[in-house]
């Protein structure tokens, strides 16, 4: 009877030994008790004789995960820079004197026109004042009221005209100020080159001003120079990255005025000020700061405007006052994106010229950024730039007769006719183009009765018809050209993309090995059918690298690469295409093998398995939606939390289904295995790894639940949820919800104090980096790395602390507590392999990411991260500082992994390659699919404004996890020394 209670007992739970057995299993690459004996350990079997003599090279599966993150890196640059391509182009600004369009000759013989001269300048002197990060409502809403009251005046009961103009996205200084001197939309791609601008070298405003021997004086931000060398009479450029600066930036300019407005030695007079974008990145557009910034810029348009005014009797023509900002701000205060409070700028024009106003606003204009360029180049008489895509402002020339609007506008559509027929083979079909020759036919016949004095009601009729058809006309060839704003550069975009999904199914198909107990690859060195291969497949590409170079219509990135470059790219496809086939026929040639060790093979997926599976693959798929993305962190907030009640369930089940179940499994095994012991011998079953890992498991198990600590690892799921909900009202982000309230509002350094942080974290780091030598380098003391680890990811974490600002340091603790609760009481009672825990921790950094603040979207990089301690405006240390502060939160997740997996000593030493490779699988994934994804919605509404934000993340993110799997191969260097002994 006793022992049919036994069995029975046995039997009610042997469901459960099943599943337990399945994460023994699944653990047994990680725990030194199991793994042992595996097939890919023998040495054994048909193909063994045949691998005997040939050259082969051990690779660990951590080198391997590097490696193929490097190559993947390789790929993402170059599809990044064949997706965001160059504008579209005229011919060199060295051509651009050429004469300008006559007026259209009129129908009949005997008639012409003696109109073929440039039009003479509207306005003597143009001073343009751009205020950085100024919104439209910071002068038409109840801030300019408030403290802008000279300008509202101006504004409402002045000579002026007041517009809208919208940005396009990327809302940063640098395209921006392209855009309003070129009339063209510039790329994407301009937002990566934003620190460290070059010469523009495409036609401009400034530059045709020079040309024409006007005198140009600048004062602000330095972009102005670094675009502009050479082109000002006088200048004096100020440092636009250090936003710790709210007055002197602006003082320096200001300094100036007095002594400039006095004299009459200059045409054109540029002001940039700072000030206000600078206070929107520190404390945001609601900030105390911003009202007495504003009444200061108010006070600066009035000292220009009178001083303007008060010459204008002793010259001929009036001047002109244009105001206006490169971008707006958003709710946090940085900028862009492509949120309505970043892309609207006020855009004024004062001068006493145009008729004054006779009440207050009753609807705003919106016109386009682009627009001034053309715009202002008629006011100073000069031509209009050959990539401009704008057209003129028509009230700003509406005080001219007749003619010499029709003839302003027929210059701006001659000139964006014959920059649509440089780019668009088709042209003659484009609505545009048809649309501007019947408006120029109908000028001719204008000019016709013009010419023979017809002054009658019939040409006043027929002149307002010809103005709206070229109106019309501008419109639609200004709209024709934005959307054909850039080409892609398609090789370049091809080849990155192949190398990217190589790199992915090379890892994909690594995986069993990867996994494996010992982590280990043997690469043969020289094998012949894949040599044959090799070079086969290197010359394919270079030819087709040759086909398509030549007969490519545009220039391509990667055609104008060096050919040993490009030789080396081709080998470097070849080489993983021939590893993929490789990996292929070894999976094959594995299949057909006798199993060595069934019981490996009889392991289930346990739900936290299932959930890991079905969460990247939803999130994967997720990537292929605009609103997905925008609200991307919505996602991952879904999937911790559902992971943590997967955990709660796990914990459970230790602690309670499987007490009982463990002591009668743990005593019926004990009594049993001696006997299976002779039996397993013939049939190669680990014995000593399958009893030591259930028993050890239902030892720890039932040694856990007699711990005073139950009751805190129960409750340790919840505790997290509740961390985490807090931590999801900290920084609301995304698009939909970002202008709602959160505690970061409630809870809102010195320049030396942080400089003593940073001694600290030198320290600090210091200490660790000379432990980690020590262990790697003079001894193999595992114990002396542990600290060392620890000691690096203590001054990372220091760091954090500085560079976040202070209502975002809530998310550094609960990182600490998250990471410190998950370790005690989650993965250590559970037993988690490597390769689970590596996935919690990627999930977790990227949830951290989101807590942080951050989005999909440009505008909330943290930039003032990168000036903490700074006096100046330092290039290196402010990207790096800003690019840390950014991607704080997977960097920490990342660091605490290597530092957890290194620090378990009851582990096998083959855990950090297991997790350097997961980590790497996990980061390929999103980018490979997310790569084709983009390629398929280039012509997507959003492309702009959505998907291509998140693909410089994605590239970011690429770059960052390639650095960090390298430091995980360099702690992982005597890994090989280990498994052997």
């Amino acid at each position: 009877m006793r022992g049919s209670t036994s069995g029975s007992g046995l039997e009610r739970c042997w469901p459960l030994a099943n599943r337990r057995a399945g994460r023994a299993g699944a653990v047994a690459a990680d725990w030194p008790e199991a793994g042992r004996g595996g097939a890919e350990d023998a040495g054994s079997g048909p193909g063994a004789g045949r691998r005997v003599g040939r050259m082969r090279l051990r690779l660990r599966s951590g080198a391997l995960a590097a490696g193929c993150l490097l190559a993947e890196a390789l790929g993402v640059a170059l599809f990044l820079r064949g997706f965001f391509p160059l504008p579209v182009r005229s011919l060199p600004r060295g051509e651009a004197r050429a004469q300008p369009p006559a007026e259209p000759a009129p129908p009949g013989p005997g008639i012409a026109s003696n109109w073929t001269k440039i039009p003479p300048p509207l306005f003597r002197k143009v001073v343009i004042v751009l205020i950085d990060a100024l919104r439209d409502d910071f002068v038409f809403g109840s801030k300019g009221k408030q403290f802008m009251p000279y300008t509202t005046q101006v504004i409402e009961k002045g000579t002026s005209y007041s517009f809208i103009a919208e940005a396009k996205p990327p809302t940063v200084t640098m395209p921006r100020i392209k855009a309003l001197m070129t009339g063209s939309i510039p790329g994407f791609i301009d937002v990566v080159v934003n620190l460290n601008s070059p010469a523009l070298m495409s036609d401009n405003l400034i530059w045709q001003a020079k040309a024409a021997g006007k005198r140009i004086i600048f004062y602000g931000d330095d972009t102005w120079v670094k675009l502009f060398p050479k082109h000002f009479v006088e200048y004096d450029g100020t440092t636009s990255f250090f936003v710790s600066d709210f007055t002197e930036v602006d003082d320096n300019v200001t300094r100036h005025l007095d002594r400039v407005l006095k004299r009459e030695d200059w045409d054109l007079l540029i002001l940039h000020y700072l000030g206000l974008d600078h206070i929107g990145h520190m404390t945001g557009p609601n900030s105390p700061l911003v009202g007495p910034k504003l009444r200061e810029m108010d006070n600066v348009l009035k000292k220009i405007h009178i001083s303007l005014l008060s010459k204008e009797g002793e010259a001929s023509l009036p001047s002109l006052l244009v105001v206006c900002g490169d971008h707006g701000m958003s709710e946090t205060g940085s900028h862009g994106g492509s949120s309505e409070d970043e892309v609207h700028t006020p855009l004024l024009f004062i001068s006493s010229a145009f008729e004054k106003r006779s009440g207050p606003l009753t609807q705003l204009e919106l016109v386009q950024q682009t627009d001034l360029a053309s715009t202002l180049a008629v006011g100073l008489g000069l031509p209009i730039s050959r990539n401009n895509v704008g057209n003129i402002i028509l009230p700003v020339v509406g005080s001219k007769t007749m003619r010499e609007q029709l003839r302003f506008l027929h210059m701006n559509g001659f000139q964006l006719s014959t920059l649509l027929q440089e780019n668009t083979p088709a042209y003659e079909k484009d609505l545009g183009y048809e649309q501007f020759k019947i408006a120029e036919k109908s000028h001719g016949n204008w000019i016709k009765l013009y010419l023979e004095g017809n002054n009658s009601e019939i040409l006043l009729n027929l002149g307002k018809k010809v103005l709206k058809q070229y109106l019309e006309a501008l419109r639609t060839l200004s709209s024709s050209l934005s959307k054909q704003v850039a080409q892609y550069d398609m090789y370049s975009m091809m080849v990155g993309t192949v190398i990217v999904m190589e790199v992915l199914l090379l890892l994909f198909l690594s995986v069993p090995k990867a996994l494996s107990s010992r982590a280990e690859f043997e690469v043969p060195l020289s094998p012949p059918l894949f040599s044959l291969l090799f070079y086969l497949m290197c010359l394919m590409l270079c030819a087709v690298h040759v086909i398509v170079c030549t007969s490519a219509e545009s220039l391509c990135y990667f055609c104008s690469m060096s050919w040993l470059t490009a030789v080396g790219v081709m080998m470097l496809i070849s080489a993983l295409m021939c590893g993929i086939l490789s990996a292929v026929g070894k999976i094959l040639e594995n299949s057909r093998l006798p199993l060595k060790n069934p019981g490996a093979s009889s392991s289930s997926w346990s739900e936290v398995d299932v959930l890991i599976l079905a969460g990247t693959i939803g999130h994967v798929l997720s990537l292929g939606a605009s609103s997905f993305i925008e609200e991307e962190h919505q996602t991952w907030y879904f999937l911790i939390n559902t992971l943590c009640l997967a955990l709660c369930q796990e914990l459970c089940r230790n602690h309670f289904l499987l007490k009982e179940c463990d002591l009668q499994l743990g005593t019926t095994m004990k009594q049993n295995f001696d006997s299976i012991g002779e039996a397993s011998e013939c049939k190669n079953i680990d014995v000593q790894a399958a009893s030591n890992s259930k028993l050890g498991k239902a030892a720890s198990s039932a040694e856990f639940v007699k711990g005073s600590d139950k009751w805190i690892s129960l409750a340790s799921p919840w505790i997290i949820l509740i961390c985490c909900r807090l931590l999801r009202s900290l920084n609301q982000t995304g698009v939909q919800w970002a202008h709602r309230p959160d505690f970061g509002h409630w809870l809102t350094r010195g320049i030396t104090e942080a400089r003593f942080v940073y001694v600290f974290v030198l320290g600090i780091v210091f200490t660790g980096t000379k432990d980690l030598l020590k262990s790697q380098v003079i001894s193999a003391d595992s114990s002396v790395k542990s600290t060392g680890l620890w000691e690096v990811y203590s001054g990372l974490v220091l760091l954090s602390a500085l560079l976040f600002r202070p209502h975002n340091l809530p998310v550094l603790v609960f990182c600490l507590l998250i990471q410190t609760m998950m370790t005690k009481y989650i993965w250590r009672p559970l037993k988690f392999d490597a390769a689970q825990i590596t996935i919690m921790h990627y999930w977790f950094g990227q949830a951290f990411f989101y807590f942080q603040g951050n989005s999909n979207g440009i505008a909330t990089v943290d930039v003032s991260a990168g000036f903490v301690g700074l006096e100046s405006y330092v290039e290196i240390p402010a990207i790096f500082l800003t690019a840390f502060a950014t991607y704080a939160g997977p960097l920490l997740w990342a660091i605490h992994l290597l530092c957890y997996l290194s620090s378990e000593v009851s582990r096998n030493s083959a855990a950090v390659g297991h997790g350097c490779f997961c980590y790497a699988l996990m980061r390929s994934i999103p980018v490979a699919i997310y790569i084709v994804l983009v390629t398929g919605l280039r012509y997507h509404l959003f492309i702009w404004s959505v998907f291509s934000p998140k693909l410089l993340y994605e590239g970011m993110h690429v770059f960052i996890t390639a650095a960090i799997c390298l430091f995980f191969t360099a702690m992982d260097q005597n890994h090989s020394q280990k498994v052997q002994g």
